[in-house]
């Protein structure tokens, strides 16, 4: 279901749909291909001959005009990085931006103006952003999605329906560890989990959200949703979410040992979102 709120439009039969061995390559502008997740992006391309690379848009001014494929390590893609997005997207049916939050308000732009459904991986995105998505998903698709994988995906699905279900006695953390040069904190997942047990409760987490207990003799609000943040080594990503009660406990977690995870829920994500109608999406829709 789209976050918009609209009435999807009733899908064709299947037997309308053409199957993926029938449909042609989904043509896809990869943005923010010199980071740590275009890089496995890239390489996960070739296991996924539904995509098609078409386009690549990096940052770093010494890769320009460098082969995406052989940039990241692998065969010649016959594609070359590119500094600018617009001038690429008539040639894209799906963007996928693993750029960085500075750089999401103009990507943002761009797509919309095109009608290239985006899909958003970047993390840290300002708050000031939200009215410029709610704008761009009345022209594209989009789905903004701070975590790709899928497991995690599953994870919110279950936070959100225990939050739910479990009286308001029940205090809720999250904890989250990632790796030291990781910039944002609390993590985008850590705080999407935490908004996911605040829908499941019917609350605001901006209402409910603790961040810091530094103070003395301030004790825990009734309704809190707390965080804990742990940065250090090189670990990927683990998500843990308690929900404590009197006598006893519930514990879910998540951990991450390989980031291709990400670069493959982020390209069933994109390959599914280029034939969706204009709307605000969850990696939660692709699964369903």
């Amino acid at each position: 279901m789209s976050e918009t709120g609209a009435s999807a439009p009733v899908a064709p039969s299947p037997s309308a749909e053409p199957t993926d061995a029938a449909a042609p390559a989904t043509r896809l502008v990869l943005i923010g291909a010199g980071g740590r997740m275009g890089t496995q992006i890239l390489r996960q391309l070739s296991a996924m001959p539904m995509l098609r690379l078409t386009g690549a848009v990096v940052s770093q001014r010494g890769a320009l005009g460098c082969d995406a494929g052989e940039q990241a390590g692998i065969h010649r893609t016959g594609v070359a990085l590119s500094a600018t997005l617009p001038p690429l997207l008539p040639e894209a049916d799906v963007a996928v931006d693993f750029s960085t939050a500075a750089a999401a308000p103009a990507n943002l732009a761009a797509c919309a103006a095109a009608g290239v459904p985006l899909l958003i991986g970047t993390t840290g995105l300002s708050p000031d952003l939200q009215a410029p998505l709610a704008a761009a998903a009345r022209r594209i698709a989009l789905l903004v999605a701070p975590n790709t994988s899928l497991g995690v995906t599953v994870l919110m699905e279950a936070v959100r329906r225990i939050a739910q279900a479990l009286p308001l006695s029940f205090d809720i953390e999250v904890i989250e560890t990632h790796h030291r040069h990781k910039r944002d904190a609390p993590s985008g997942t850590a705080l999407a989990l935490a908004g996911a047990a605040a829908e499941g409760r019917g609350q605001s987490l901006a209402a409910h959200a603790c961040f810091s207990r530094s103070q003395r003799g301030a004790q825990r609000a009734d309704g809190q949703i707390g965080f804990a943040v742990i940065r250090g080594g090189d670990g990927v990503g683990e998500h843990r979410v308690l929900f404590l009660g009197d006598g006893e406990r519930v514990s879910l977690s998540h951990e991450v040992t390989d980031r291709a995870v990400f670069a493959r829920g982020a390209l069933l994500a994109a390959r599914w979102l280029a034939r969706q109608p204009p709307g605000r999406y969850r990696m939660s829709d692709v699964l369903s």
